[in-house]
Formats: C-alpha cells, structure tokens, sequence
C-alpha cells in the first residue's frame, strides 16, 4: 500500500486506516469519512475538503458502502483532484465498483487471503424460474450464510441499475436480514424478497 490516490479493497477499514497512517511522512495529513451507506451529502463534504487549500499533501480516505450515484457524484473530483490531494477509498467488494471508477484508480487488495463469493444468480436477468431455482437450491441454508447471501443480493441488485431502487425500497433487504435474526425460514425470507426485488425490475 502507498498514499496515492487509489482504491482498497477490504474488510477492515479500521486496521486498514492505521497502515495508511504508519505510512505518512512528516506534513501528510488525513481527512477521514466512514459512513455506511456512503450518501451525496458525504460525497458532497468530501468535495468541499478537497478544494481547500494547502500547501502539504492532504490524504482523503472515504470507507462505505458507495451507491452508484455516489460514485458518479466522486467522479470529477477523482478524475482531476486539487493539487496536494489524494483519495484513498475503502471498499468491502471490488464488484461493487463502477467501471467508471475503476478507470480512474488503481486497485489494491489488503487482504490478499480474502475471496469474493460467486452469487449464482443472475440479477441482470432475473424472472421467476430464476427465483424459484434460487429458492429450491437454497432452502436449506442457515440464517447466517442466508444473511451473507441477503448482502450480495443487494450489492449485486444496486450495481446492476437493472431495478427501480430508491432509498425507501432498500429497507427490503434490511428487512430480510431483521427477519433472519428473528427465526424466519430462509426459503421464506429469500421468496419474499426476489419476488418484491422482481416486482422492481426495469421494463424495457
């Protein structure tokens, strides 16, 4: 790892930030924005720390959950940053990145032993088939791997701007995690929401 601008991926944006600190020279300072989700506001506090002047190297870390919007709202800043200042974003999974984004950064892993999981689901194509077979191949998960489950289901859903999503109807999948947690059947809660998420579904 390096302070340059860039973007890591990993679990620990605590452990994470503390090696980026080791790694600063005597006039280096940091901004830090954790938030999770990551909203415009941020985004937008981000901007504006970043186009205040300074003469030394100021090093801008954001950690979160980044929706589409939000990297879209980062972009021009990460495209052409003020002179003396770096982003540094911190994220859990590299599917999540817009390839906008990926264009524009270098990737770092910081955890080299950590492999992202294959939903083998295709949200782009989602119909009923599909969530029937999902279900069946599925029913007999536990409430932790369903919630692990739950969790790339929604990155991959937002990722995919195939689903009229706003902030609202992302409470379907804080609900089926709450639902999880209470007891709730995995067949049950992944039915209940592929079938809401399907119902969201873009129509050409």
């Amino acid at each position: 790892m390096n302070l340059n601008s860039q973007i890591i991926i990993t679990k620990e944006y605590d452990k994470t930030i503390q090696e980026l600190r080791k790694l600063a020279k005597n006039g280096e300072s940091f901004v830090e924005i954790i938030e999770s989700p990551f909203k415009v506001e941020h985004a937008n506090l981000a901007i504006e720390k970043a186009y205040l002047a300074s003469s030394e190297k100021n090093i801008i870390i954001l950690a979160g959950d980044f929706s589409p919007v939000v990297q879209n709202r980062l972009l021009k800043i990460l495209e052409e940053p003020p002179k003396n200042k770096e982003f540094i974003m911190l994220i859990k999974s590299k599917s999540t990145i817009l390839p906008t984004i990926k264009s524009r950064l270098p990737i770092t892993i910081a955890d080299l032993s950590t492999n992202e999981e294959i939903l083998d689901l295709n949200l782009e194509k989602l119909d009923i088939k599909a969530v029937y077979e999902f279900i069946q191949k599925n029913s007999r998960t536990s409430a932790k791997d369903t919630v692990r489950l739950v969790e790339n289901i929604s990155k991959k859903a937002i990722f995919s701007q195939k689903y009229n999503l706003d902030e609202k109807s992302l409470n379907l999948f804080k609900n089926a995690t709450l639902a999880l947690d209470k007891g709730s059947p995995a067949s049950f809660v992944l039915t209940a929401l592929l079938l809401k998420l399907l119902a969201r579904k873009k129509r050409r």
